[in-house]
């Protein structure tokens, strides 16, 4: 019952709010007045070339609505914006008649965790530059973990992960069994927007379930056929940690294009290069074939190491 000359206020019917999940054209997103399920406007859709699709870790505007009961359940809100980004993951994805699109995986990391294996799969280096070039290039902050080290480590592993501490990266080595690392990547997480990445079957979800046992992700089996991990992870997630911030759990990646990318980012991103890039005869130097070249000269006499050379000359090459 309301007293003369009071006004009541209707709810708000837009509302801002974060994306914590994302299936099948639905998300979840937290506001202030609660959680609600949304799908995408038709504007939104049309415009993916440029902005991509909505992604975890988005700040959106939702409008709220009655609408048909989705496959996913109840749907009551539409999402009429995406705020503007920062530390975004992203990836290319064949659009119609060859067009090339933008899939943004996940929206507003402050850093990117890049877990490989030591072996069950075997790590796949280049995919890892891909990572660290990508978030060099938006500058996200980027960790290594190198999971799975009671499987042992092999020499050739142990010299990679050499090779990117000299660069500058920190690499934590971890085994979700004996808990080794555990504690300091709790730490590194603590109060930030994190990223985890990396090839199904890596372990993501095992770390993750480690960090925080009450989360029960879901763990899957690696495929002893091929060798590669079987998809566990179906649904991208953001996690609140209990020792604050957020953690994005996202679909294993095997594959990952550097989105848009300008040679002069690149060459940018591969911190090694940097030392060297005033250095070269033409300021314009690509570092593939032009005389002069001072990245060329480093990688002759090792203080770049050829792999991390090859990947950049492999990404340069894409279109």
């Amino acid at each position: 019952m309301t007293t003369p000359g009071h006004v009541v206020k209707a709810p708000a019917r837009r509302l801002e709010g974060l994306v914590v999940r994302s299936q099948s054209g639905f998300y979840a997103v937290e506001t202030a007045q609660g959680a609600f399920t949304a799908v995408l406007r038709g504007k939104i859709k049309k415009d993916r070339r440029n902005h991509g699709l909505v992604a975890l870790g988005d700040r959106v505007v939702i409008e709220l609505q009655d609408l048909p009961e989705g496959e996913s359940g109840q749907v009551d809100a539409i999402v009429i914006d995406i705020l503007d980004r920062h530390g975004v993951i992203a990836r290319r994805a064949p659009g119609p008649k060859g067009v090339w699109l933008q899939d943004v995986v996940v929206a507003n990391v402050d850093q990117v965790v890049c877990v490989l294996a030591c072996a069950e799969p075997e790590p796949n280096f280049r995919l890892l530059d891909r990572f660290l070039a990508i978030a060099a290039i938006d500058k996200i902050d980027a960790l290594i973990v190198m999971g799975k080290v009671d499987l042992g480590i092999s020499a050739a592993v142990a010299g990679a992960l050499a090779t990117y501490e000299r660069v500058g990266y920190e690499v934590l080595r971890i085994s979700t069994r004996s808990g080794e690392g555990i504690e300091r990547l709790r730490d590194v997480l603590a109060g930030r927007i994190s990223a985890v990445v990396g090839p199904s079957g890596v372990g993501k979800s095992s770390l993750i379930n480690a960090l925080e046992p009450g989360l029960l992700l879901r763990v899957g089996a690696v495929s002893d056929a091929v060798g590669k991990g079987r998809h566990t992870t179906r649904v991208g997630e953001l996690l609140p940690l209990s020792g604050g911030g957020k953690v994005a759990d996202t679909p294993g990646l095997r594959e990952m294009g550097v989105w848009q990318m300008d040679p002069g980012e690149l060459e940018w991103a591969f911190l090694e290069f940097r030392d060297y890039l005033n250095l070269c005869r033409f300021s314009d130097c690509t570092h593939i074939h032009e005389p002069g070249c001072a990245v060329r000269a480093a990688v002759e006499q090792g203080d770049i190491a050829s792999e991390r050379y090859d990947s950049y000359v492999r990404m340069l090459a894409e279109p």
